[in-house]
């Protein structure tokens, strides 16, 4: 059994044990963060056993599925796989480590349930990413949207069933898009080697040599399924929706996680595949890159709830992952996929510090807040880091990777990287915004402040009742200082993870520039 085999079979068995326990809220949270952390711990080996100038699809385990189609259970890893695992890995100890902390469950919702489902999200995102075979790709794709269905259904806000099924319906059909054009490249190989098979690596030494407009035709399908799930404009539109209603754990697997399987499905499916089509229709995706880019910096100015805010930012940030994908540029690229990584540790880390400002405050209606700081300073300033990651601030874990985009796209596409940059901008503005109107001035409602400004009570405006606000505690501090670390150590010294995906890159690169 390989380290990937058993970070994808841990979490389900974990699943199956913590779904017992509903009536032991305490043991249930304790066994999933026991699970979680095991999961975690397995990409230590992992990584150390994964070797960047190997081979491009490493750590490997195949066994027949339905042979007569040529379709296996496949897995293995390559160094943008391996980061992304990577993550999910320490998102998920995070997100159970909080529960309680920035999410109040249901009333007549057990703790087991819902990380239940948590676990099993973490298992089918990591075999998500591992898949080697497509058709294993296409349900997995498909099956992951199954247990988010019932984490934002059930557990989300007042429209958490809008939310749900548009969210479901959204990247549901984009499978379905998805699997016609597997089964076209399936066809292609039948024709060409007499046998079809779904296997990637073969399929990409085939449906490469096929005739351009039929390369167009078949990367449509991909990238359209994608293009939802990342989400890149104007696609987008049911993620504000998904992140607005999904409780705060929920929200950083969906924006921190699940979201880079559309763009991670750019760099293993479209680019190797169909590598003419991919240049061919370049400078339209780019159009839709900067278009996000802009259309999420100027909605996110203008939110005035917190979680809607997030999800406009990501959308922002997406656009600049696909301008560095979608430039054809070795900088560029590597940069778009450490931006991967680091934007779901910048924006997992903004999930939680708003969530624990909402289980404060009550509300997630930013004008509810103000003066924050002068009563929680330690959640301000955590709030202040998070927020200066976002904006890609030098120093940070997201700068090289914002400027590693910009250097490589700069290159052959000049036009749409200047007009990129006004996100940065803009970024500056819309962050610092939010932590001015939140943390600073004056402290919103008839607030009781502690001699000399410190730590006191204020009122949550909308509940017109005094509450107790207390800054962060012991616990909520171990939740956020992992994310804190490698912010500021990737912000200094990304070289392990550059190392790590630099060669995938190099492979992908290749792949598109033997194309016809």
């Amino acid at each position: 059994m390989t380290w990937v085999l058993a970070s994808i079979l841990l979490p389900l068995l974990g699943a199956a044990v913590v779904a017992g326990m509903k009536k032991n809220d305490r043991l249930a949270t304790l066994t999933a963060l026991v699970v979680s952390l095991l999961t975690f711990l397995l990409v230590i080996p992992m990584w150390a056993s994964y070797t960047p100038t190997g081979d491009r699809i490493q750590q490997t385990t195949s066994m027949d599925w339905i042979p007569n189609f040529g379709i296996h259970i496949s897995f293995g890893i390559d160094g943008i796989a391996l980061v992304m695992i990577a993550v999910i890995g320490l998102l998920v100890p995070i997100v159970v480590g909080a529960l309680g902390l920035t999410d109040k469950l249901p009333a007549g919702r057990s703790a087991g349930g819902f990380l239940s489902l948590i676990l099993v999200q973490e298992a089918l995102t990591i075999a998500v990413f591992a898949a080697t075979d497509v058709f294993l790709f296409y349900v997995l794709f498909e099956i992951m949207l199954i247990p988010m269905y019932f984490l934002i259904g059930g557990y989300g806000g007042a429209n958490r069933q809008y939310a749900a099924v548009k969210f479901f319906l959204y990247s549901f059909l984009g499978g379905l898009i998805m699997l016609a054009s597997a089964i076209g490249a399936y066809s292609l190989a039948s024709d060409k080697l007499g046998k079809g098979t779904f296997d990637w690596a073969t399929l990409v030494t085939v449906v490469r040599d096929a005739p351009t407009g039929t390369q167009i035709w078949l990367f449509l399908g991909f990238f359209l399924a994608f293009a939802i799930k990342a989400p890149l404009v104007p696609f987008h539109t049911w993620l504000p929706d998904a992140a607005g209603q999904a409780p705060i754990g929920v929200a950083v697997l969906l924006v921190g996680v699940l979201d880079k399987v559309g763009t991670f499905g750019f760099l293993r499916y479209c680019l190797p595949m169909f590598p003419d089509a991919s240049k061919e229709l370049a400078p339209w995706v780019l159009v839709l890159a900067v278009a996000g880019v802009l259309y999420g910096s100027i909605l996110a100015a203008g939110q005035r709830d917190m979680k809607r805010f997030i999800a406009y930012v990501s959308i922002a940030h997406f656009g600049f992952i696909a301008l560095g994908i979608f430039s054809f540029n070795e900088q560029a690229m590597v940069g778009s996929v450490s931006y991967m990584l680091n934007h779901s540790l910048a924006t997992g880390m903004l999930i939680v510090v708003v969530g624990l400002i909402v289980m404060r405050g009550g509300s997630t209606r930013i004008s509810d807040y103000g003066g924050m700081a002068k009563v929680t300073p330690l959640l301000g300033g955590m709030l202040l880091i998070a927020g200066l990651s976002t904006l890609s601030l030098p120093g940070t874990n997201s700068f090289i990777s914002e400027f590693l985009v910009l250097l490589g796209s700069f290159v052959d596409y000049p036009v749409y990287t200047i007009i990129a940059t006004v996100g940065m901008v803009l970024a500056a503005a819309y962050v610092l915004w939010l932590y001015q109107r939140v943390m600073q001035g004056p402290v919103r409602g008839d607030a009781l402040i502690g001699a000399g400004g410190g730590p006191g009570t204020a009122i949550a405006p909308e509940l017109g009742a005094t509450k107790a606000i207390k800054d962060l505690g012991g616990r909520e501090i171990a939740i956020l200082a992992p994310m804190v670390v490698l912010i500021i150590a990737l912000g200094f010294y990304p070289k392990p993870v550059l190392d790590t995906i630099t060669p995938s890159v190099q492979q992908t690169m290749s792949a598109v520039q033997g194309g016809k």
